[in-house]
C-alpha cells in the first residue's frame, strides 16, 4: 500500500508534540485557572480555522468551560455565492470588523482565548487577540511559526503571534499541503487544520489533568452508545454549560452596556 499522507502527518504530529511540550503545559495551566475560577476558555478562528473551535466543544470527550466563538460571516457554507469562500476571505482580511462580533460575546477578565490561524496575518485573528488582551484574557495563538518570516500586513504592525501571550506552533509548512504528485505543479493534502485539532485535543487533555490535580471535575460529554449513558446525560452537560454562559454574560453586561452607550467598554 502506498503511504502518501499518513507518514507525513504522523511525523508532523510527533514534532509538534516535542516542540510545544512546555507551551502546552503553560497553556493548560492557565486554562485550568480560568475554568477553576468559573470562567471560560473561548476559541476563535475564521475560514478553515473555525473547525478546531467546533472540534473542541461540544463533542464527546470534551467538557464544560470551552466556548467556541463562531461567527457565521467568517465561516463558509457554500463554495461560491452567499456564504461562500471568496466572501469570507475578504471579510477576514478586513480591519475593524471583528470587534463588532466580539462585543456581544461574554469575554471577561480571567478568561482565556485560543485563536487559530495558519498564516497569522488575517485581521480577524489579530484583532480578536488584541481585543481579548485589552480585556484581561490570556491569549494563545495556534499558528504556523514558519510564516513569521513574512512581514505583518495589519495596520497595527502585528501578526497573530505578536498579539498573543503564548504561541503554539503547528509545525505545518507555509504551503500547508504536503504530498507532491508527479506531473502536478502543486502539492496536495493540507495539514494545518489536522494539526490544530490534534493540538487542541492535547490541550483539552492537559487542562483536564491540571483540573484533576486540584480536585476539580467538570461535566464531560460521553457517547450515548456507551452502556449506561443516555441522551439525557448529554442534555445535563448542556444545562451546566448554559448556566456558565449565563453567569459569564452577567459579568460582561456592564462592559457591553458601556460599549453600546459609546463608552470605552
Amino acid at each position: 500500500m502506498t503511504d502518501l499522507y499518513l507518514h507525513r502527518i504522523t511525523a508532523l504530529i510527533a514534532e509538534a508534540g516535542r516542540a510545544n511540550d512546555a507551551g502546552l503545559d503553560q497553556a493548560a495551566g492557565r486554562f485550568a485557572d480560568s475554568l477553576a475560577g468559573g470562567g471560560l476558555v473561548h476559541l476563535f478562528g475564521s475560514g478553515h480555522s473555525v473547525l478546531p473551535c467546533q472540534e473542541a466543544f461540544p463533542r464527546y470527550g470534551s467538557y464544560v468551560g470551552f466556548n467556541p466563538l463562531t461567527d457565521p460571516r467568517v465561516m463558509w457554507h457554500n463554495v461560491l455565492g452567499a456564504g461562500g469562500v471568496r466572501e469570507l476571505l475578504w471579510l477576514e482580511r478586513t480591519e475593524n470588523y471583528i470587534d463588532k462580533f466580539l462585543d456581544h460575546q461574554p469575554l471577561n477578565a480571567g478568561d482565556s482565548l485560543i485563536v487559530y490561524s495558519h498564516g497569522g496575518r488575517n485581521s480577524a485573528g489579530i484583532e480578536a487577540a488584541i481585543y481579548a488582551k485589552a480585556r484581561g484574557l490570556f491569549v494563545v495563538a495556534v499558528t504556523c511559526a514558519k510564516t513569521l518570516d513574512r512581514p505583518a500586513s495589519h495596520s497595527s504592525g502585528k501578526r497573530l503571534a505578536d498579539a498573543a501571550d503564548l504561541v503554539i506552533d503547528t509545525g505545518a509548512p507555509v504551503e500547508d499541503a504536503v504530498v507532491p504528485v508527479e506531473g502536478w505543479s502543486r502539492p496536495v493534502s493540507g495539514v494545518s487544520t489536522v494539526l490544530a485539532m490534534i493540538l487542541t485535543h492535547e490541550l483539552i487533555a492537559r487542562t483536564a489533568t491540571a483540573l484533576a490535580d486540584r480536585g476539580i471535575e467538570l461535566p464531560t460529554f460521553a457517547s450515548p452508545t456507551i452502556p449506561g449513558v443516555t441522551l439525557h446525560d448529554t442534555d445535563k452537560v448542556y444545562g451546566v454549560y448554559r448556566e456558565r454562559i449565563l453567569e459569564a454574560q452577567k459579568r460582561h453586561l456592564g462592559t457591553f452596556q458601556a460599549k453600546m452607550a459609546g463608552g470605552a467598554g
